[in-house]
């Protein structure tokens, strides 16, 4: 494991230092950090930032334009790499008083535009958030709006914690987790405790595992098994999800080398099969590998075919021809799609 930060809680510094830098050249003016309707009242800016100051540009302010101040006019289209995307669904949750209730998927759709961030102008992503924000109704709206601004003026933050001295590569595992909780205050200051358990928890529990892991590998008084036993406790903390993911990779990874091992034993390894999979999946695994491997035998057969076909010199429309009615022979329905498209890329 890279051991230059690259948890989970250090993603996206590059935005945030985009941020700050877009800040500094492009928002001029009043420069006090203006208060959402989510931020409770303080006297500077949260405790525990690296600023150093209360008195700086904050891209909140941004949410404080009218449509009319944004540079130029939104593009008809959207940015490049926006185009042909979904937006996240599920964001727009409340509860049964209207008021917004904070969900992964907020952060999702926040970021879905940020993303574009270098294509456009913040304050052009930012009135495109506005615009999906305007479907809720009050005060989710407002809410939002709220929670918007705080999460940007987060990032702002947390690009310059990242960036502070002291912040090197090699962390030891102790290091790592001060600047953790660190990030994890960051957070909270911003965005309160539920906001940000709902934008981070997965995440966090994820970056637990991971330290707990380098805590573990890192302890030279733990024999073999009783670090297998330690780690595989850490990963009893994971969600439900995050454990069930890790362990099909795992059998994936267990069922190729049962493949090598069993290669020339082909009831070895439908026993093999059927005690990790159960008897159902485990015919139907079968099923699908014996599919594969006639596929296999009747594309290497084509292959060798086109070859002979290439090597008369036929072009133009009498080749495409000759090579069409090959594939007839050799594969019906979607297969024909299918070697075509493997044709193409050959």
């Amino acid at each position: 494991m890279n051991r230059t930060l690259t948890l989970a809680t250090v993603v996206l510094v590059g935005l945030a230092v985009a941020l700050a830098l877009w800040l500094i050249l492009l928002l001029p003016g009043d420069n006090e950090r203006p208060l959402s309707p989510l931020e409770p009242q303080q006297d500077s800016a949260p405790s525990g930032t690296t600023t150093g100051t209360a008195a700086r540009d904050y891209p909140s302010r941004l949410l404080d334009a009218a449509s009319d101040d944004i540079p130029g006019q939104l593009p008809a289209s959207l940015p490049a790499s926006l185009e042909g995307t979904d937006l996240p669904s599920g964001w727009d949750q409340t509860d049964a008083s209207g008021s917004l209730i904070p969900t992964p998927e907020l952060r999702q759709l926040f970021e879905h535009y940020l993303a574009a961030l270098g294509e456009e102008s913040l304050a052009q992503l930012v009135e495109r958030i506005r615009r999906s924000l305007d479907r809720l109704q009050e005060p989710a709206r407002s809410e939002a709006m709220a929670v918007l601004g705080n999460y940007l003026d987060y990032k702002l933050e947390l690009g310059e914690l990242e960036a502070a001295p002291g912040i090197t590569a090699g962390l030891d595992p102790e290091a790592m987790a001060q600047q953790m909780s660190a990030i994890r205050s960051l957070r909270r200051q911003w965005l309160g405790g539920e906001t940000a358990d709902a934008f981070f928890s997965v995440e966090e529990a994820v970056d637990d595992f991971q330290l707990a892991r380098m805590r573990i590998h890192a302890d030279e008084s733990l024999g073999d098994e009783a670090r297998q036993q330690q780690l595989q406790q850490a990963e009893q903390a994971l969600p439900e999800p995050i454990r069930e993911a890790r362990q099909q990779t795992r059998r994936f990874s267990d069922y190729q080398q049962a493949q090598q091992q069993f290669s020339n034993d082909p009831g070895a390894l439908q026993v093999w099969r059927e005690a990790n999979f159960g008897p159902e999946a485990a015919e139907r695994l079968a099923r699908v590998e014996a599919d594969q491997r006639e596929w296999d035998q009747r594309w290497q057969a084509y292959q060798q075919k086109r070859a002979e076909l290439d090597r008369l010199g036929l072009a133009g429309p009498e080749r495409e021809a000759a090579i069409k009615h090959l594939r007839e022979q050799f594969f019906e329905g979607p297969e024909r799609y299918r070697a075509e498209a493997l044709d193409s890329i050959q």
